[in-house]
């Protein structure tokens, strides 16, 4: 029998989530226009794009794909998620990775898209596996960056583009990796920092 984690704090921020990436482009018109990352508008200062390009995507199949990877996460993860750590963890990756994009790969002038994100929680969730002593947080950490190596070296998997109808903006789960692991230990050891009241 599945051990699904099923507290209201544990639900509550993958459903926020969920109900952002479908509920932004269908309620906002031209979002598109008004909310992807491009970086000439960044540029402009139109800073919201940092945040709000991670909530939309290229088509049907590239939604359905990152809404089951909440799922996913959530089945896996979720003993560990209360809403606002998972909201802040949301929130902060997918700033470092806006961040990321813009200084580090200029080329990018377009991204859309929640899979680097994902990769940043799921990071946070393995690297919570290992603060409790669960020998799978190593494996999953390890081929997670096996799984981005990869990727940087060789490229995302060519039927994904297929599929998406875009490039696979395979930086953006570098960035994502890289800030779940960063903010994944910060808030860690903040932990271990704070006082028991």
């Amino acid at each position: 029998m599945l051990n699904l984690p099923l507290k209201p704090e544990q639900i509550a921020g993958p459903l926020l989530l969920l109900l952002a990436i479908v509920l932004v482009p269908l309620l906002i018109p031209e979002a598109y226009d008004s909310l992807a990352y491009q970086r000439e508008d960044i540029a402009r200062l139109q800073f919201w794009r940092l945040v709000t390009a991670h909530m939309l995507h290229t088509n049907l199949n590239h939604l359905l794909l990152n809404g089951a990877g909440i799922v996913l996460l959530w089945a896996v993860f979720g003993d560990y998620y209360r809403t606002a750590n998972y909201l802040t963890m949301t929130l902060g990756c997918a700033l470092l990775i806006s961040a990321g994009l813009y200084w580090l790969v200029p080329q990018l002038s377009g991204y859309v898209g929640l899979s680097g994100v994902l990769h940043g929680l799921f990071v946070w969730g393995a690297l919570c596996d290992i603060r409790t002593r669960r020998r799978s947080g190593w494996l999953l950490l390890f081929g997670v960056i096996v799984k981005v190596g990869y990727e940087s070296l060789i490229g995302a998997d060519p039927q994904i583009s297929l599929l998406i109808e875009a490039r696979v903006a395979t930086e953006a789960h570098l960035f994502g990796v890289l800030s779940g692991g960063l903010l994944g230990l910060f808030f860690t050891l903040q932990k271990r920092l704070t006082p028991a009241t």
